[in-house]
């Protein structure tokens, strides 16, 4: 059958999610040779003139956005719950979200008024994991749910991240799930973020959301530094680099502290832990005199040097 878009009811299309980049290669596909599989629809309940989509909504999208006039159509003959159900019980091999599950689940409950007792019947399921699936979509705030259905955000990145980040405060999983979807981060950049907004304190959680690039850039030198060591010499440098920052940090302590206010005690275990700390310095000062003094010895005389002038 054919149908005009305006006799179509989209209210379950907010169930599915979209893919921008699918939806742009339905419209060339359906440019070139036209709508070769038709949608399904069942005629509403309450006015059975108009006809409610079950399936196909990105085959609608995409022929609104060509300007068609009619849309073919399959009707099936089944209530709006039965058709429901019998859709998703034919897609699930293809594999479901768990928002999208959670999102059917909260429409059934609400418009059909079924318990999470018929819940679990129907999807065969444990009544816990019907309240699991239920409450993700009560955690997640709807901003961020949206940019899930319009496919700026994966279903994964903001079951295992934002939801998290939600349950603790609601306004900055929405900054994050807002500028993870402005500037298309990965969902493994979604996981650096979310594991330096959870590890740090209100400050640096409030700079890791002002600029996360900053922070990425930050995080993935660590992990370069981390997988390529540097050699002995850069390393030797290093070391005396942080040996003179750390005495240069435990002078600046002491001198934070008042005349004598130090008890005799400290004095003794500071005291012997420097004299410690002084002879490792020196033994490191008399292995480079050494070996200075053999770099010198096996250092070749110029070519053009008299070897009789002292």
């Amino acid at each position: 059958m054919e149908l005009e878009h305006q006799q179509l009811d989209l209210r379950y299309s907010q169930l599915r999610l979209r893919s921008p980049r699918q939806e742009k290669r339905l419209v060339a596909s359906i440019a070139e040779v036209g709508q070769l599989v038709p949608i399904s629809v069942v005629r509403a309940d309450a006015d059975p003139a108009r006809l409610i989509v079950i399936d196909g909504f990105k085959r609608v999208r995409a022929l609104r956005r060509l300007k068609t006039d009619v849309v073919r159509a399959f009707a099936w003959e089944l209530s709006e719950l039965d058709a429901l159900l019998l859709h998703r019980s034919l897609q699930s091999a293809q594999g479901e979200s768990a928002l999208e599950q959670a999102w059917l689940l909260r429409e059934l409950q609400v418009r059909f008024d079924l318990s999470q007792q018929d819940l679990a019947r129907q999807f065969q399921r444990s009544k816990s994991w019907i309240s699991r699936r239920l409450a993700l979509i009560g955690d997640l705030p709807p901003e961020v749910q949206d940019l899930v259905r319009l496919g700026r955000l994966t279903p994964h990145a903001a079951t295992k991240y934002l939801v998290p980040v939600a349950r603790a405060n609601r306004d900055d999983c929405v900054r994050l799930a807002a500028v993870a979807a402005e500037q298309q981060l990965s969902t493994r950049d979604l996981g650096l973020l979310y594991a330096g907004w959870r590890d740090g304190s209100a400050v640096s959680r409030e700079r890791l959301l002002e600029d996360p690039q900053l922070y990425l850039r930050s995080r993935q030198a660590l992990i370069e530094a981390s997988e390529n060591p540097p050699g002995p010499r850069e390393g030797l440098l290093k070391d005396v680099e942080i040996l003179g920052a750390v005495a240069r940090r435990a002078l600046g302590r002491l001198k934070d502290f008042e005349l004598g206010s130090l008890a005799a005690l400290d004095h003794d275990v500071l005291g012997a832990g420097l004299e410690l700390v002084a002879g490792h310095v020196r033994q490191l000062m008399e292995a480079l005199r050494t070996t200075q003094g053999e770099a010198t010895h096996a250092r070749p005389e110029h070519p053009n040097r008299d070897p009789r002038v002292a």
